[in-house]
């Protein structure tokens, strides 16, 4: 009854106080054994590591740690001066845990009894441990991400030239193949450029025959276009001459002063002289070249011509060659005035009777000039010295064809060129004689 009665004996606050007191003494007691610098008397708490042992006849083993191992395939070892910097971390970490669970003891400890003063303390401890924790593990996240990088830095240029490499391969396939088929390409096409070479040789064998036969004709019209344009000239001079007359030019003065020093068979022949002056300054400076004949063909009139055209190369033409054939003494001489010169130097053509005539044997000129590049574009022009030994070949004498008398070969070569009245052409193979005035050596 009496054991009844009795009441559960509480245990005592201040029994609870001191038994949490004797566990942080306890606590503190294992962590502090970590700072060397706190407990100085307690030598078997601060074991030394490897690298930090003194010399000793051990000391060759207890180093092994930092020897580099030996494996059957070469790896890559880390330098010495690296482990020791990982040791260095590592007893700074373990260093840092210990100071962490110091503070947390201290913590505990500010709450029995409850201080404020010390939890914050305490707690500000913590968090400074916990950061220093948290700055171990960012540097070893940005020293593995270098890692990372630096082998990725090294091994990216090798792959990237075996990708480049077997792209290139895979073109250099692709391209042979290409080749390949390009080569049977072009031998079919060889073989089909062949036929046709046969086959364009046979046309250009049987289209040159027909131009030989055509140049043959195209010859014979050019020959009778040389006739015409000697005509034309021809009759120009007559009333060329019949204006000196009329005007009182002194015909022989005027002769002597073309030809100086030529011997005429008749008096008559005086007038080559003239066609001869003429012919001179309407080839002057002539260079064969594309003619265009085909406007001037479609008039009978020149004239015509020159007035639907004013400004075309065969009025160039005309202007130039009617400053050079009459000179200004000579056309004031005829007309009292200088009134064709200046209507044709300012790009005008006088509708005269005069000038009409002029450009008749213009036109006659420049049909000759263009027809010798149209049949042959290396067609030649050429022209005769004066006292050059006579040649059938490249002359025709003028008397000859007048009094329709051919001189034999040794009457020819008893002659020579007073003077050139035309010139010739050559043609392909074929001459156009120049027509030439000629007369006996004078006897020594």
């Amino acid at each position: 009854m009496e054991c009844s009665d009795a009441k559960p004996v509480k245990p005592n606050s201040n029994n609870i106080s001191e038994m949490v007191c004797k566990f942080a003494k306890v606590c503190k007691l294992k962590s502090i054994g970590v700072f060397s610098s706190e407990i100085p008397n307690l030598p078997h708490l601060h074991r030394p590591f490897c690298n930090e042992a003194p010399p000793s006849e051990n000391s060759s083993e207890e180093n092994r740690c930092f020897d580099p191992k030996v494996h059957p395939h070469p790896i890559e070892v880390p330098a010495k001066e690296d482990v020791f910097a990982g040791l260095e971390v590592m007893r700074k970490i373990f260093d840092t845990v210990s100071a962490l669970k110091l503070s947390y003891l201290q913590l505990q400890q500010a709450h029995i009894p409850y201080d404020p003063q010390k939890i914050v303390a305490a707690d500000d401890l913590v968090v400074a441990e916990f950061e220093k924790l948290c700055k171990f593990k960012r540097e070893y996240i940005q020293k593995q991400c270098k890692k990372t990088r630096l082998k990725g830095a090294r091994s990216h240029p090798l792959m990237a030239d075996i990708v480049a490499r077997e792209v290139l391969l895979r073109k250099l396939k692709s391209q042979n193949s290409a080749k390949g088929s390009e080569i049977s390409r072009l031998q079919r096409e060889l073989l089909d450029l062949e036929i046709g070479n046969k086959n364009l040789t046979e046309k250009i064998k049987q289209i040159s025959l027909e131009k030989r036969k055509a140049s043959v004709l195209s010859l014979a019209k050019f020959q009778n276009v040389f006739n015409a344009a000697s005509k034309s000239i021809h009759d120009f001079a007559k009333p060329l001459i019949s204006l000196m007359k009329a005007s009182g030019w002194d015909l022989d003065k005027a002769v002597n002063s073309i030809e100086k020093g030529a011997v005429y068979a008749k008096r008559c022949d005086k007038k080559y002289a003239f066609e001869a002056y003429i012919a001179r300054r309407m080839f002057h400076d002539i260079t064969l070249a594309f003619c265009n004949v085909s406007d001037i063909m479609k008039f009978d009139d020149p004239f015509d011509t020159l007035m639907e055209n004013p400004h075309s190369d065969f009025a160039k033409f005309c202007q130039a060659k009617y400053l050079l054939v009459v000179h200004p003494k000579m056309e004031e001489s005829f007309f009292g005035n200088l009134d064709h010169r200046t209507f044709i130097m300012s790009g005008k053509h006088p509708r005269t009777e005069f000038y009409q005539l002029f450009a008749k044997m213009a036109k006659c000129v420049w049909i000759l000039l263009g027809s010798a590049v149209a049949i042959d574009p290396e067609a030649t022009l050429f022209s005769v010295s004066r006292g050059s030994m006579f040649s059938s070949l490249y002359m025709e004498s003028v008397e000859e064809e007048k009094e329709s008398a051919v001189l034999s070969d040794e009457e020819r070569a008893t002659h020579n060129v007073q003077f050139m009245i035309m010139p010739g052409f050559q043609i392909g193979k074929m001459v156009v004689k120049s027509r030439v005035y000629i007369s006996k050596h004078s006897s020594s």
